[in-house]
Order: C-alpha cells, then structure tokens, then sequence
C-alpha cells in the first residue's frame, strides 16, 4: 500500500548556502544524495526551521536580511495538526502550509497557512507531522512517555490508555469533590456555636427587608415634631385660647346685627367683613387643631423606635453586612446548620464514590499494565527480528516496565524504557545510554518498521543512518525504509548506494558556483533514469566513475524494482 502523500513541497530561500530551492519529495521513499560538504545538512536545518526548530541568525544567507523556509503538506482531515491549527482559530481546508521566517538579527516569525503563531505552537504542529531521526537525534527517544505512547500504538492500547486517563480524571474529580466537602464541614463544625448562637440572636430580632428605612422616617417625623410642638400649642392659645378673638368677635357681631334694621347701609359692610375675620380665625384654630393632633407622639414610641433601629444597625455592623442583608442571613444560617446536619450523609456518599472512582482507575490500570507486559513481549520479538539484517545479531532490545501501583499517574501505574543489551555479557541499560550513535540510528529504523504506521508521524526523516554500514548491511536498510514508506512517507539522506537504489524518486544535493565564481550555492536536482544511474555509479566508485560501476549501479537499480 502506498502512503498517501504529506510533505507535498519543502521551499527554500536564503538559507546558508541555498539561493533558492523547491524540493517536492514522493510520497513513498525519496533519498537525498551527495557528496560529503554539499549542503545536505543545511537542507535539514531549513525543514527543522520550518517545523519549529531553533532559530539563528547565522542561518541567513550572508548579505541578505531574512531567509525563508516553507513547508506545504496534504494530511488528512483529521489529523491531530488540523485540530492543533484549529484550536489557534486557523483556517485549516486544503494543504496546511508551516512557514518560518528567519531575520538576520536572529528574530523570527511563524505562520501557518498565513497566520502568524508562536514558535512553540509552530513546533507543537509540525512535531505531529514529522519525526527527524539521525545517528544524534535523541528527540524520539529521551523520554521515556514516547516509549509508552508506542508500545500502546503497537499493541492497540490506545483506547484502553484512554480509557484509563478519564477514569483517572474521574476519580481526581470525585477526590476533589469529597475533600472541598471535608473541608467545609470541618469548618462548619468549628464554628457551629457561633452559628447556633448567631442564628438565635438575629431570628430573636427578626429583621424585615426594607425595615431599616421605615424606622429611619419614622424617627426623623418625631423627633421634628418634638421640635415645632409647643409653637404649634403657642399659637393655638393666641387663637383658640382665653385670649381668642373669636368671643369678642361673635359678641360684636351680633351687636351689630341688631342694630342693621336702623342703618343698613352703614352696618352691612362691617358686618361681611367681621363675618369674613370670624371664619379666618375659626379656620386658623381649626388648622392648628388638626397640626397639633398631628404632631403629638409618645416620647416612649420615640424610645422604642430609636432601640429597635440601633439594634438592627449593631447586628448589621457585628456580621459586616447591610440592615437589609440581616434577614438573608438568618435564611444563609438556617440553612448552614441544617447542611451541617445533612453533611456527615453527603460526606459519607462522596467518600463512598471516591472509593469507587479509585477501585475502578485502579483495575484499569492494572489490566492495561498486562496487557503493556504482554505487548511488550510481541514487541521485543518483532523488533529483535529486524536487528540481524541490520548487523545487530548480537544485541537484544526488551522493553522494560516498571508498574507502582502507589505512583499512579493518568497514564496508568507503568514506566515504560526501551532497553538494550548491545553485545552477550554486556550490561544491559536504556537505549540512549547504551547504543552508540550507528547502532542507536538501526534500532531506531527497526523500531518504527515493527510499528510501521502505528505510532509514528506521517513523515519520517533518516539522516545517514547508514554511516559506517556497507554492503548486506547497508541493503538491509534500504529494504527497511521502502517497507516503511509503503505505509509512511520517508526521506532518507544517505551514502549507501543500496539505500538510493529503492528510493521512488531522487534528488542530488551539489554546490555550484555562482556570481562568477565569487560565492557557492547550494542546489537539490531531480534525477531521472540515467542521471539516477550515474549518481548510484559515483556513490560506488569514488570520484572516478567506471563502467564497472555504472554497470554494478544498474543491477541494484535492477534488483530494487
């Protein structure tokens, strides 16, 4: 089965030694080649760029301001670096295109698919996408949780490890659950006198919404009505008292009412107008009456007022709260103490649930760790099957599981290493403390064969892995990398022949002149049928190519069909 197709193009510009170059590699096995100091490493630093990678001035092209590299892919709608695009908002249909823009001054900007990101979240999607692997690259090795996520992938753990995970988060949450409530609880405890008590003293005073205001106007009318009182009574006397007028006003009234059939013309208009006076007067004393009746009060209600309003303003500033808010506390103390009561049940049903919640991650836990140990042991025989056609028949590789029950994590209770025991009677130890860096390079090639498309990034990078093998060995590693890309894409740069001759396309890596001999560049070249030949030739014989070795070029090309 061939793999669909993921790095579709690799743009270059001003990088090092590059001008300009536009490498699209197959979707199968691609192989670059070259003599030694043509540039092949700069190409990889630029992918690395593109990807995430550290960045550095001096990666610019001398005289120029800024480099560029670009890197354009065609990967499945749902793979893990679309939704990690998609989750910084970035529109993600068609290729996903990583672009890494490198100044001079050593800053530089990310973009994918046009949209400026943070390194780290450029590094976080092309981490995804793909893996470099080289006689030095330690990236898919150091740690030791990528050795566990592969071991899940190779034995179809995953969902079970998922599994694991939420039941793990269950059980926090449920943890977290039960000890916020043995926390309240021990504080409600400590302070249930001072709840029962409070709860008396403010039900006792059974404080109303709104009451506060009411007290307030009703205090502020008695306490001006104790002021205007006794000029109210002052002037009720002048009117309505024994020096009123309106005696003497009737009497003179009705003197000259008895006297208007003599003069009416005279007498009338006094007679209106004393009329007019004796019903001001009435209306006055009447008016006073009434403003009296009015502004009298019980100095005792005053007193009564005053203690129940300075009583609610005490309790509000004792519980630091508003008046109005003292009537919600009594409901908040009610209901406090009533949760006290029910909280020794609800503790008990959560501490119930947490056991629960830890019984059911602890059997998950512990039938994924079996089953990690019985996939471990597949593993090791897949793999320790690949190791003697690579020239490692002596080594053994085990895959070391330490499980603690105690050391619980949401990945279960297992450390899961790759082991190695590179020659009999060695001492066994973790694979990048033990392999050398050309051994380090062939387990790893052996590991991701055995793994083929499970576990792996879509785009797999082999930097001369092949240094210091030949021959057997060196054809060994060619079979190995076309039958990874028959499930993954791979680049392989190397110097084995044997390698470049299953490659499904070819690329030359060569310095040329440019500026009239005044700097070096760097170019990748596609080879077709018979370039491809005389590259394999010139990889076999040296600097002088003979027909021996073009003919030698020809059967491996020959023998890889």
């Amino acid at each position: 089965m061939i793999a669909r197709r993921m790095l579709v193009q690799l743009i270059i510009r001003d990088i090092v030694l590059i001008d300009r170059i536009d490498f699209d590699p197959d979707r199968g096995l691609t192989v670059l080649t070259g003599e030694t100091g043509a540039g092949k490493s700069i190409l990889l630093d630029a992918f690395t760029l593109a990807l995430g990678g550290r960045g550095d001035g001096a990666l610019v092209r001398a005289g120029q301001p800024q480099g560029q590299v670009t890197a354009v892919f065609d990967l499945p709608a749902a793979h893990p670096a679309r939704m990690a695009a998609r989750a910084q908002e970035i529109e993600v249909d068609g290729d996903l295109i990583l672009r890494r823009v490198q100044m001079a001054d050593g800053r530089t900007r990310a973009f994918v698919n046009d949209q400026a990101v943070s390194a780290q979240a450029l590094r976080a999607i092309g981490r995804s996408i793909v893996e470099i692997h080289g006689q030095h690259d330690e990236r898919a090795l150091t740690d030791a949780t990528t050795h566990r996520l592969l071991l899940d992938a190779f034995g179809g753990l995953t969902s079970r490890a998922d599994a694991v995970r939420a039941a793990h988060r269950h059980m926090r949450e449920t943890e977290a659950a039960r000890d916020a409530e043995e926390a309240r609880l021990a504080r409600a405890r400590a302070d249930a006198d001072y709840l029962t008590h409070a709860h008396a003293e403010l039900s006792k005073l059974a404080p109303q919404p709104g009451e506060e205001a009411k007290l307030a106007a009703l205090r502020q009318k008695m306490m001006q009505a104790e002021k205007v009182a006794a000029d109210l009574r002052e002037a009720f006397e002048t009117v309505g008292g024994e020096g009123s007028p309106i005696t003497a006003l009737s009497a003179a009234l009705r003197r000259l009412d008895r006297r208007q059939p003599q003069a009416p013309a005279l007498i009338e208009p006094c007679l209106v107008a004393l009329g007019v006076a004796l019903d001001g007067v009435e209306a006055a004393r009447t008016a006073l009456d009434q403003a009296m009746q009015e502004a009298a009060y019980d100095p005792r209600e005053l007193e009564r007022t005053e203690e129940r309003l300075f009583a609610l303003r005490g309790a509000a500033r004792k519980h630091q709260c508003a008046v109005d808010s003292l009537a919600a506390l009594v409901v908040k103390f009610e209901a406090d103490i009533a949760a006290l009561a029910a909280g020794e049940s609800a503790l008990a049903k959560l501490v119930q649930e947490a056991d629960r919640a830890r019984v059911d991650f602890s059997s998950k836990a512990l039938d994924l760790s079996k089953a990690r140990v019985a996939c471990a042991t597949r593993l090791d025989k897949a793999v320790m099957g690949e190791l003697a056609p690579l020239k490692l028949e002596r080594a053994e590789f085990f895959t070391r599981i330490d499980s603690d029950p105690d050391a619980a994590t949401a990945d279960g209770i297992d450390r899961v290493e790759f082991w190695v025991q590179t020659n009999p009677g060695a001492r066994p130890g973790p694979l990048m403390k033990v392999a050398s860096g050309g051994e380090l390079s062939r387990f790893m090639l052996a590991l991701k064969v055995t793994l083929a498309d499970r576990g792996s990034a879509p785009t797999l990078v082999f930097d001369e892995i092949d240094t210091g093998v030949g021959g057997a060995v060196a054809d060994a590693i060619g079979q190995r990398l076309a039958r990874l890309a028959s499930r993954v894409q791979v680049l392989a740069v190397t110097h084995a022949p044997q390698v470049a001759a299953r490659a499904g396309r070819h690329f030359r890596i060569a310095k040329d002149s440019a500026d009239n001999g005044k700097r070096v560049t760097t170019s990748v070249a596609a080879l077709d049928a018979p370039q491809r030949r005389e590259e394999i030739a010139r990889m076999l014989a040296g600097a002088t190519i003979t027909e021996e070795a073009r003919a030698a070029a020809a059967r491996l090309l020959e023998g890889a069909a």
